[in-house]
């Protein structure tokens, strides 16, 4: 044991009414929801990089916590899982997530990174048998190191491509190793600055490679997760190629890759391209590759990507109404890609953050979940469609333009506009938020 989190207790649901700072007001991992515990719909996770990597910088300024783990050490790195570990526990997280340079000392060449990365996960492995908390996924961080300035997979320099593409087979093996339900893949720098120095094409068919070689080599070790892509607009590059779920889909269906790559979907990163976190995850259901989720909130008054924890029920409730349904999480989950404040220097500030994170999502799904079986969402939903499902309509879909003119013509169709009725149907949500 470490004495980093000395005297914080492990958190237990409490109720609403408790006084107790370090109690559960609202997720009950084993209250009932839609007929399925709370813990198996919300599939909580806590990303290994923000808690336990980050240095609290920012664009303005630089570190500000000072963690006893910081080091470029095995037996530092060691120590980060012990307090990973023990932090996991406190909370009851059923998951973590993690990137290759979140866990391991960076080494002098590819062969030392691998080392140290196999050594972590022996390590990791150890560890987990005596906890509860699995891995959700893992996946490589191809993005902070200078060589993937101009990108990974999109990288002009193909000797770049040849080490990201290495390292992803040796993080796609720890991930496997460990039993993790998926593997992502960020593609932080797959973009570019200017149109001057890109070539497009070539970068759009390095990445589709690239992509296929990660499914192939899923397959040939037998990892039963499914690979997730997280889209990711702007920030850092000006043009990402992942830019948001409709660009990646049509990636995907570019090079074939629709039936086995789904989305890992980021609220901050859903706003930074201009869209909701509810319409993302819809637009993904539809297209049958919603996977899985990172729950955090962008600083609306900041136009770049805060990564905080998630305090909007409201806002949480729309996103687990569209995850609820499309049938709820699968191999998916809830992860926290939410880090403290670089004010918030205390070990409780870590647990306190993730601890009311997970209470406003439990709110948010009770609230989604109540919507869902009260039923007047859809039922005005069905209702505004209804026309569709005559027969006669239904054929124009697969009709043409001079028969459906004809049909116009014949039966004096002359259409007047017809309530979407919006205010009623908020009106309904708030009663439920």
């Amino acid at each position: 044991m470490t004495d980093f989190f000395a005297g914080i207790p492990k958190l237990a649901y409490e109720g609403p009414e408790t006084d107790n700072p370090f109690a559960y007001r609202h997720y009950n991992p084993d209250e009932v929801v839609m007929g399925k515990r709370m813990e198996d719909h919300l599939r909580f996770a806590i990303a290994y990089w923000h808690s336990f990597a980050w240095e609290g910088g920012d664009p303005f300024g630089g570190q500000t916590f000072d963690r006893p783990w910081f080091g470029s050490t095995m037996d530092l790195a060691k120590l980060k899982a012990d307090v990973a570990f023990e932090m996991f526990d406190i909370l009851g997280a059923p998951f973590f997530c993690f990137h290759d340079a979140d866990v391991r000392p960076e080494g002098a060449d590819f062969a030392e990174n691998t080392r140290n990365l196999e050594e972590i996960v022996d390590y990791f492995a150890a560890k987990m048998e005596s906890s509860k908390t699995r891995l959700l996924w893992g996946t490589a961080n191809l993005f902070t190191n200078r060589r993937f300035m101009s990108g990974a997979a999109t990288n002009p320099d193909p000797d770049v491509f040849a080490w990201s593409a290495a390292t992803v087979k040796t993080c796609m093996d720890a991930t496997h190793k460990l039993g993790g339900e998926n593997y992502v893949l960020w593609g932080g720098r797959e973009g570019y600055e200017t149109l001057l120095n890109t070539d497009l094409t070539r970068e759009a068919e390095q990445a589709g490679a690239f992509l296929s070689m990660v499914v192939d080599y899923k397959h040939k070790i037998g990892f039963k997760g499914a690979i997730l892509v997280e889209p990711k607009p702007q920030e850092p590059s000006k043009h990402q190629y992942d830019y948001d779920v409709a660009t990646v889909y049509g990636f995907l269906k570019r090079f074939g890759l629709e039936n086995e790559v789904k989305m890992n979907i980021e609220q901050g990163h859903a706003i930074l391209a201009g869209h909701s976190f509810e319409h993302e995850l819809s637009l993904a259901a539809s297209l049958g590759i919603l996977g899985s989720i990172d729950m955090n909130r962008n600083d609306y008054q900041s136009g770049w990507d805060t990564d905080q924890f998630p305090d909007n029920v409201p806002e949480v409730a729309r996103a687990y109404y569209e995850v609820l349904k499309a049938g709820g999480f699968t191999s998916g989950g809830t992860n926290f890609d939410a880090k403290l404040r670089r004010q918030s220097l205390d070990a409780e500030d870590l647990i306190l953050g993730h601890a009311g994170a997970m209470d406003v999502c439990a709110r948010g799904l009770k609230a989604a979940a109540a919507l869902l079986e009260h039923g007047g969402l859809e039922e005005a939903r069905s209702a505004r469609y209804a026309g569709w499902d005559k027969p006669e309509n239904k054929a124009m879909l697969s009709s043409d333009l001079a028969s459906i003119e004809a049909r116009v013509k014949a039966e004096g169709i002359n259409p007047e506009p017809v309530s979407g009725r919006q205010e009623r149907l908020e009106n309904l949500w708030n009663r439920f938020v």
